[in-house]
Parts: C-alpha cells; sequence; structure tokens
C-alpha cells in the first residue's frame, strides 16, 4: 500500500488542500499531475512542488476539453477531485438560483464529467477520491446550497464504487478548513469564523490542508475500501 511510482491527477490541485495532496503524494514517490482553471495558480503551484510535477489548466465545464485532457494523460493511477468555487453561504430568502446552479456546475458536475472521461484510463487497482463536506450530514442556516452538493456528491460516490468496480470509488468529507475558499470573506469575518467553529469543536480548533490531504493519501492506498464518506471534521458531527 503505497504509492510510490503511481500516477496521481488532482484536479483543484493547485491551492488548498488540493496542492497539500500533490505535495503529500510527491513525497512518497508519486507522479502528480495538477489542473486548474486558472493559469497562474497552475504556474504557482509547479513552482512548490517537486521537479517531475506536471501542471495544466483545465475548465471543468467544458466537457470536450475534460474529455481531451484525460485523452492525453494515457492510462493513470488515481483521480482526485478537490475542485470548487469560493465557499458563499446564504439564507433560503437571498438565494440566487442562478448562483447555486453555478456551484453545481463545478462541484457536482464537474466531477461527474472527470469522472466520466477517467473511468476508462484508470487502471484496475486504482480509485477516484471526491470531495463534499460535513454541512451535508449537519448543515446550519445559509448552507442549503453547499449540504445539497455535498448530499448530492456523496450519492456520486456510492453509486460509482457499484459501477466502476474493480476501481475503488470514496470521498473525503471535511469541516472548516483553512483553505483559499474563504478568500472571499473579509479577514475579520474569517478569523471569527475559524475562532467560533473552533471553540465549538472537541478538538479545540479548524483543520489545516495538511491534516484533511492525509485522508486522500489514506484512501488511495487503501485497496479495500469503497463507496466510503471519509469525515474529518475535527469532531464536529458529535457536537
Amino acid at each position: 500500500m503505497t504509492l510510490n511510482n503511481q500516477c496521481i491527477i488532482i484536479l483543484g490541485g493547485t491551492s488548498g488542500i488540493g496542492l497539500a495532496i500533490a505535495r503529500g503524494a510527491a513525497a512518497e514517490g508519486a507522479r502528480v499531475v495538477v489542473a486548474s482553471s486558472n493559469p497562474g495558480r497552475v504556474k504557482e503551484a509547479l513552482a512548490a512542488l517537486p521537479a517531475g510535477a506536471e501542471g495544466h489548466p483545465l475548465d471543468l465545464a467544458n466537457a470536450a476539453a475534460v474529455e481531451a485532457f484525460f485523452q492525453s494523460a494515457g492510462e493513470f493511477d488515481h483521480l482526485v477531485c478537490t475542485a470548487g468555487d469560493t465557499l458563499k453561504l446564504m439564507p433560503i430568502a437571498d438565494c440566487d438560483i442562478a448562483e447555486a446552479r453555478r456551484f453545481f456546475e463545478l462541484r457536482y458536475w464537474g466531477a461527474l464529467t472527470a469522472a466520466r472521461a477517467a473511468q476508462r484510463l484508470i487502471r484496475p487497482r486504482g480509485s477516484i477520491v471526491f470531495t463534499s463536506g460535513v454541512a451535508g450530514a449537519r448543515p446550519g442556516a445559509g448552507w442549503s446550497v453547499a449540504a445539497s452538493i455535498c448530499s448530492a456528491m456523496e450519492g456520486l460516490t456510492r453509486a460509482l464504487a457499484v459501477e466502476l468496480a474493480p476501481i475503488r470509488v470514496n470521498i473525503v468529507s471535511p469541516g472548516v478548513v483553512k483553505t483559499p475558499l474563504w478568500r472571499e470573506m473579509t479577514e475579520e469575518a474569517r478569523e471569527a469564523l475559524y475562532a467560533s467553529e473552533g471553540r465549538r469543536l472537541p478538538v479545540g480548533r479548524v483543520g489545516e490542508a495538511e491534516e484533511i490531504a492525509e485522508g486522500y493519501l489514506y484512501l488511495m492506498r487503501q485497496t479495500f475500501v469503497t463507496g466510503q464518506t471519509l469525515a474529518i471534521d475535527g469532531g464536529g458531527l458529535l457536537v
């Protein structure tokens, strides 16, 4: 159970949790390929990763581009999907339906499009690891869109684990984590969120990207787990 000499494609692997996964996998000897819709972030990620890593700009909303990307990639071992827009919470009364659809476009439809294009290229002992969030199981006020996406992703995971076997399909469900997904908030509001959530959690703080990345690395290594949701939330589902 090692990632040494395996090829891992990480969609959204240029910042936050995705970049932490890429670093961790590369440290184990894997060949990592990161992709993002932002070419600038691709360049920055490659500067932060070891020699041999690859990076490509990719718009997950463009099905033809996704298909072409995987065709050029050839066979590989693991697909990781962490791509996502900046998180935005809103009461249902203020929900912009067009904006809500856009969130689904990347986080759900983008992941589904990638899985469809990639599944025939993943080696038999390989895997897909998606991303959801604990809001799917324990949403708060203002989380209707985010919770819906998380639940949809977990349902997709279970269905594909059956359909794509022996390829394993799992999903990581993080709690609140310090990542660039919160960058649209003011620094004061962001730090207040981290502090209030940390006080609530049994571990006494919010998570770091590197801690969440360990879950993805585990699910790629662990060859006897499929169709599962791995919550890494500091005990948030307990309180």
